[in-house]
């Protein structure tokens, strides 16, 4: 039995609680700043620099998600366009990450689309790329019909999307847009699924992820992958060479803070590593997908905390 998801599916149920919200909130940044690159813009921007330095690229995204009113929504897509803006004065790949639920999903997928395509515009003023982010099931129909209406009807090519391969649906998924040749990033998935959405098996998520990745590859797609595990990043890595595929067309994605020996072997050996690079002051969602991924994760945080 693997037990993974059951862990997951405990961790984002306790997470949920306020009394741990506010726990954590007020003890657990300092655990939190070794995957969350700050509070502000200023200091997101200084740590892509550092990236840069060790040869890898960033992935940026102000955290945010679930808004429930559109100026909060109109606010979110302000400080975004102002992220887009500060990379366009720096001399390195400009790409942002965004969740369209921080955007006004929830309230209206045509209000999120509006703001999507504003960010996008301000990404081609300065050669940037937008990689929209896939959250939880309920919400992938809604973010692919923004995704694809503003990729294939309004033919914007700096837009991206993300495939979950826990999602049994995913499949389907990506052969309803290989025409489009998508700028893919396959995950494995954070988010509590339900069985009968998604698969609770580590060998079956695996199979999937490299399904989808060689799927798309093959149609003459983009993909990045978004998985720590090392055999996986290996088997995409020999797969892509052995059928020929240049590396211009495929990158290895990470989690900032995760596996910084692998990324910076990889960036040595001259593939793009680009390091998936969170901030902003509302990082405790994010934080606690990261602890529910892996238990040593929480064991982690656990002994700082009890160690004062």
């Amino acid at each position: 039995m693997d037990l993974n998801p059951l862990y997951r599916s405990l961790v984002l149920g306790v997470a949920n609680q306020k009394w741990l919200e506010r726990l954590v909130r007020t003890h657990g940044w300092r655990f939190a700043r070794r995957y969350v690159a700050g509070h502000t813009l200023e200091e997101a921007l200084n740590v892509v620099r550092e990236l840069e330095d060790e040869g890898i690229h960033a992935l940026v995204d102000l955290l945010g998600e679930m808004v429930t009113s559109e100026e909060k929504a109109a606010a979110f897509t302000g400080e975004i366009v102002r992220l887009v803006q500060a990379l366009g004065t720096l001399p390195y790949p400009r790409w942002v990450s965004v969740k369209l639920t921080q955007l006004g999903l929830d309230l209206d997928r045509e209000l999120a689309r509006e703001h999507l395509r504003r960010i996008l515009d301000a990404a081609r003023a300065v050669e940037g790329v937008v990689q929209v982010d896939m959250e939880d099931s309920p919400r992938t129909d809604a973010t692919l019909w923004v995704w694809r209406t503003l990729r294939e009807e309004e033919g914007y090519e700096n837009v991206g999307i993300v495939l979950q391969s826990y999602l049994k649906r995913s499949p389907a998924d990506l052969r309803a847009i290989l025409h489009l040749k998508p700028n893919l990033r396959v995950v494995k998935g954070a988010y509590k699924e339900p069985a009968e959405v998604a698969w609770q098996e580590r060998g079956k998520i695996r199979e999937q992820f490299l399904e989808l990745v060689r799927t798309n590859l093959a149609a003459g797609g983009r993909i990045a992958t978004g998985t720590h595990e090392a055999s996986l990043v290996e088997e995409v890595r020999a797969w892509a060479e052995a059928e020929g595929i240049g590396r211009e067309r495929y990158e290895f994605q990470f989690l900032y803070g995760i596996r910084r020996g692998l990324k910076r072997d990889l960036a040595r050996r001259g593939y793009t590593v680009r390091d998936y690079l969170p901030y902003g002051e509302d990082w405790y969602p994010y934080f606690s997908r990261r602890l529910a991924e892996r238990p040593e994760n929480l064991l982690f945080v656990l002994r700082g905390m009890a160690q004062g």
